[in-house]
């Protein structure tokens, strides 16, 4: 296949998924579009649904009422059913295995991308792309602002070209769902697929990095956790008998009020934001229901649990203040993790020698949280390596905003890089 062939095949791909962004545990389409692709590769082994991931590890799971609907509209787009069959219930990814040349005498390499959209609108100005070109998202309000469509297809990319190559190994490419509500990647980490892995690789295209820049080793994860408070009082006319009434929009404004005031912390930085509230039902009524959706993080794992300690002391607080009781639930969470020196100079090496790549940046700083961490640190802790690569984009707006879109061009300079330094771990396995 030729050059301009094999790019406009991972447009194609890239621009269906873009299409039809899914949010976490929603990506039926998604999943069975990857499928779909792995089964076209050829792959040695695949895992879908409930084998991929870890059942009771998934967090900030739909109802199923919402569920149901994202099912039928996946249905209802084209996705194969028996694909869908197996994802029913939420329980979205794939994992995908590719042997080379003696695999049981060459490490076990992972390569993990996420495929999850946001829960936004996409801009319908005439000058995004998206829109020029006629593959703006079909499920309004979802979009995929991040990027992710772009992550699943170099994901694709990155096997059949290892597949295709000289490799002594065996390459698993965990398709991860959930990212976006740090709510997939525990559920992968503690998959079994992960607990042969060597050596595994993570990446994200854009972070403010221009199409033919490279990152051969991010850091700077913020630990996080999402958490949901929600307060329960007594309702009472307001203007009548306000003094039997138990205020539940009072005790979260405090909350919200004294989560901010929270001691920040000698050994780095931490961050709390509510991001979400409401409540309460009419205006002559004492509010008996409010609610608060937040999260804490921190620059490492403890500084993180520093938060949301002293967060839930917070939130417990102002119920108590206000006669109020309040349930705490955690969403979703991610620890901190950092990026292996030996693979970092290995990606840099296999970035400097790939055709499209104009700069090499050894490290930077993510500045965010992201939930590769849990399959990075699992890794790690088993006596392996990991890495979070970056792969610019020329990007308009900004991550998470309705005008995002990526510069096609570096669908092949990532899967080129990543596929070169794959099998070059492979080779020198530091």
């Amino acid at each position: 296949m030729s050059q301009q062939a094999d790019r406009d095949r991972l447009v194609e791909i890239r621009r269906d998924l873009h299409q039809h962004p899914e949010p976490a545990w929603r990506e039926f389409y998604t999943t069975a579009k990857i499928v779909e692709e792995l089964e076209r590769i050829g792959v040695d082994d695949l895992y879908v649904g409930r084998d991929a991931i870890a059942e009771d590890a998934r967090m900030a799971v739909p109802d199923d009422e919402e569920l149901a609907e994202w099912y039928e509209q996946a249905r209802e787009a084209g996705a194969d059913e028996a694909v869908l069959q197996q994802l029913e219930g939420g329980y979205t990814g794939a994992v995908a295995v590719v042997e080379g040349e003696n695999p049981d005498e060459g490490p076990t390499i992972g390569l993990r991308v996420d495929i999850d959209g946001l829960l936004r609108a996409e801009s319908t100005d005439e000058d995004h792309h998206p829109v020029q070109a006629g593959f703006r998202s079909k499920h309004e309000g979802a979009m995929h602002a991040c990027g992710h469509d772009a992550h699943a297809t170099i994901g694709l990319g990155v096997l059949e070209a290892v597949k295709d190559g000289d490799f002594e190994g065996t390459l698993k490419v965990f398709f991860q769902p959930g990212e976006e509500m740090i709510a997939g990647g525990k559920s992968m980490a503690e998959s079994d697929h992960l607990q042969d892995v060597d050596y595994l690789l993570a990446a994200h295209v854009g972070l403010d990095h221009p199409t033919g820049e490279v990152v051969a080793g991010l850091d700077g994860f913020l630990a996080v956790s999402h958490f949901r408070a929600e307060f329960s009082g007594e309702p009472a006319h307001a203007g009548g008998q306000p003094n039997e009434g138990e205020n539940a929009v009072q005790a979260m404004a405090t909350a919200v009020q004294n989560l901010y005031s929270i001691a920040r912390h000698e050994d780095g930085a931490t961050r709390v934001n509510a991001g979400k509230v409401g409540g309460g039902t009419a205006t002559n009524i004492i509010p008996e229901e409010a609610f608060i959706e937040g999260e804490v993080r921190g620059e490492t794992t403890e500084l993180k649990d520093y938060m949301k300690e002293k967060a839930e002391r917070v939130l417990e607080s102002a119920a108590e203040m206000h006669g109020c009781e309040v349930e705490i639930t955690t969403n979703g969470e991610a620890p901190s993790a950092e990026s292996d020196d030996e693979l970092v100079s290995i990606v840099a090496d296999a970035a400097g020698e790939t055709g499209g790549v104009e700069s090499v940046v050894e490290r930077d700083e993510l500045g965010g949280s992201e939930d590769a961490t849990y399959l990075m640190r699992t890794v790690q802790q088993n006596g392996g390596k990991a890495a979070y690569v970056g792969v610019g984009t020329d990007h308009p707006g900004g991550h998470h905003t309705a005008t995002f879109d990526v510069d096609e061009d570096s669908l092949p300079v990532g899967i080129d890089v990543l596929a070169d330094a794959i099998r070059d771990i492979a080779a020198r396995r530091p």
